[in-house]
């Protein structure tokens, strides 16, 4: 795919190449675009990428099943994974509909959970995401009604009717983590969620990614990209947050892309999106009317002597180059979508610096945290299942690696929920 970035919005890159690797280095330039010539290029970007898709006939009667219900706000989701973001948004609409004590009640029991699901405001009919496994899990979790698409959103030629559209782009590019190669292009599959925003115009979306995109280019990256979702016929605001700072047991922060529809939700209810105060924080602020930050210990000290399985093996040069190890008292660090790269358990001696960016453990209790716990870490309640492909040809560390690799890309289920829960409320209070 030609690189967007250099051919739409206010910005044009320029590379300069200056050790022949595959990270090129690159500067900034602007130039400013009004509106409607943004939409213009994208558009013919969007008919270009679509002239390369080939119609399939299978596929049009695929979209046709999906269930569409009239009394809710149906949902689409994109790079939906194993679940993290639809699970947040069921339980926001859920709580919108029956009390935010109830619909948190229900959501620890999976039966009880199950008699309750149903009432929430949005309904998911449509899935796409090419991660088997993800796949697979979300189908144990989820009702059999969710249709499924199980393929390249390339190559997907229709998307069906909603009114909410939500999904994690991919992000290789933009993550602090990894390279932070601007060409590469796994980070333009957002061009896609904007060429089905076009066709179905829900009223809302939601797209989340990672904080390295923010600072790519200075900023100019994610000024783009706001403005080619905007371009398609939403007012776009993006947000960073912090996850512990809304209950969950992990300092992650990410970058939320808040899609209101300017025709539809906009001008017609004056609504404009708003995002929610933090819940928590640190418990050493007396001044603080919010509830204290979650810790490891509340979260995961009940599963200390029965962990279930986790990842084993050695550890390389660049995990022990810092700290992996938090206390029982604070938030785990980032879960990461790799069982290699796992934090460390809080039992046990904390790790010790012995010089710049070379840490060693200390005493015997020093493992990886187990696939149970970064679930509880990342707020899926206990029932939520995860495949592991069943591949018996595959190590046990190769299977588990599957599970850490949904669970670490998926996105908290309680920061989804925090943070669609003012859209809920609108929805219920204004349209349904």
């Amino acid at each position: 795919m030609e690189n967007l970035l250099t051919t739409s919005s206010s910005i044009k890159i320029q590379y300069k190449n200056e050790d022949k690797s595959s990270r090129g280095k690159f500067k900034a330039e602007i130039r400013e675009l009004k509106t409607e010539e943004i939409k213009k290029i994208l558009i013919e970007k969007i008919k270009e990428e679509e002239s390369l898709i080939i119609e399939n006939s299978a596929d049009l009667e695929f979209i046709k099943t999906v269930k569409y219900k009239k009394d809710k706000f149906n949902v689409a989701s994109l790079f939906s994974g194993a679940g993290g973001l639809d699970l947040g948004l069921e339980l926001a609409g859920l709580s919108a509909e029956v009390g935010d004590e109830k619909a948190m009640q229900a959501f620890q029991n999976k039966r009880e959970f199950a008699k309750l699901r149903s009432k929430s405001i949005f309904h998911t009919g449509y899935t796409n995401d090419m991660f088997i496994e993800a796949n697979q899990s979300y189908k144990k979790n989820f009702p059999d009604f969710v249709k499924q698409h199980q393929k390249d959103i390339r190559k997907v030629a229709h998307f069906p009717k909603s009114e909410m559209m939500v999904g994690g782009f991919p992000c290789p590019g933009f993550s602090e983590a990894g390279p932070r190669l601007i060409d590469d292009p796994r980070n333009f599959l957002y061009i896609h969620f904007i060429r089905a925003l076009m066709q179905a115009q829900p009223e809302f979306f939601v797209a989340e990614n990672v904080k390295g995109m923010m600072t790519l280019g200075k900023g100019e990256v994610l000024k783009q990209i706001v403005e080619d979702f905007a371009s398609a016929g939403y007012t776009v605001t993006p947000h960073l947050v912090n996850s512990r700072d809304y209950g969950v047991p992990q300092s992650r922060e990410r970058v939320f892309l808040i899609g209101v529809h300017k025709e539809k939700i906009e001008q017609k209810y004056n609504y404009h999106y708003n995002l929610p105060e933090p819940t928590h924080a640190n418990s050493n602020d007396l001044f603080s009317d919010k509830l204290p930050f979650v810790t490891l210990k509340e979260a995961i000290g009940d599963l200390e002597k029965n962990p279930g399985p986790y990842f084993e093996g050695s550890y390389s040069t660049i995990y022990m180059s810092r700290n992996r190890k938090k206390s029982w008292g604070a938030q785990s660090f980032t879960i990461q979508a790799s069982g290699r790269q796992a934090p460390q358990h809080p039992a046990g001696m904390p790790m010790k610096c012995i010089e710049k960016n070379k840490w060693e453990f200390q005493g015997k209790k020093n493992r990886r945290l187990s696939v149970r716990e970064i679930a509880r870490i990342q707020t899926f309640p206990d029932w939520y299942e995860f495949s592991d492909g069943e591949n018996e040809k595959i190590s046990e560390n190769g299977r588990l690696d599957k599970m850490y690799k949904q669970i670490g890309n998926a996105v908290p289920v309680l920061l989804a929920k925090a943070i669609t829960q003012p859209i809920a409320d609108f929805v219920k209070e204004n349209i349904l």
